[in-house]
């Protein structure tokens, strides 16, 4: 039986580009999707955040102006009120250890790019992950999280790695827009990463090694599907 630790945002807010502060969380389809790929298929799953501070759940995604449909909403209400009491007691991530799981994986939402991208406890337990081998998976703006990796030299440790991510044109027509904090896309770019994008909203996973990354909420069972598979093999 595979055991993975899902980290998760612990932020409930963004500062946005022109100083103003936006409500965040994390996206739920892509915690309760994914989450519920990996237990159906016999994965045991932790959940861990930052101090093992609760997570919020983002109310845009579950609304119809999140572009959520009410069916949608229920189905993911639902099965996050089945893992409750996971979701109220997580890890502290300063308390995770690579060598512990057979995966991590970070669902996103807006909230990684608060504190996840810059989390140095996260940077650490990535480091320690991809050193091993040990399946490395994000999704979406959980992607960013992968910022907080850096080389002993500076360099990001993903740099020259295949990967996707939200794209600049998804957080341009359904995102934050120009008022993000910073794209996810071109941050990576800028860190040598070689982002490959699917056109916008599609179901796009890239694998690279023990690399796994999807694009967008759309990509969520997609990616939780393809962890599975690089456990298997």
């Amino acid at each position: 039986m595979p055991k993975i630790v899902m980290i998760i945002s612990a932020a409930t807010s963004l500062q946005l580009a022109d100083g103003s502060t936006h409500p965040t969380g994390y996206w739920a389809e892509e915690v309760a999707a994914s989450h519920q790929v990996l237990k159906a298929a016999g994965a045991e799953v932790d959940i861990a955040t930052p101090a093992g501070v609760r997570p919020t759940v983002d109310a845009l995604s579950l609304s119809e102006q999140g572009g959520v449909s009410e069916a949608d909403a229920a189905e993911f209400r639902a099965y996050l009120a089945g893992i409750e009491e996971q979701l109220a007691t997580p890890l502290a991530l300063s308390e995770v250890a690579a060598g512990d799981y057979d995966a991590i994986y970070i669902p996103g939402g807006h909230a990684p790019m608060a504190d996840l991208a810059g989390d140095a406890d996260l940077g650490r337990l990535l480091n320690e992950a991809d050193e091993r081998g040990t399946t490395v998976a994000a999704l979406c703006h959980g992607v960013a999280g992968m910022l907080s990796a850096t080389k002993e030299n500076g360099d990001f440790t993903f740099a020259g790695r295949a990967l996707t991510s939200f794209t600049d044109e998804e957080e341009r027509q359904g995102g934050l827009g120009e008022n993000t904090p910073f794209f996810v896309e071109t941050r990576l770019r800028e860190k040598g990463a070689v982002a490959r994008t699917g056109a916008a909203w599609s179901n796009t996973v890239v694998v690279d090694g023990n690399l796994i990354t999807g694009q967008n909420p759309q990509s969520s069972t997609s990616t939780a599907e393809a962890v599975l598979k690089a456990l298997t093999n």
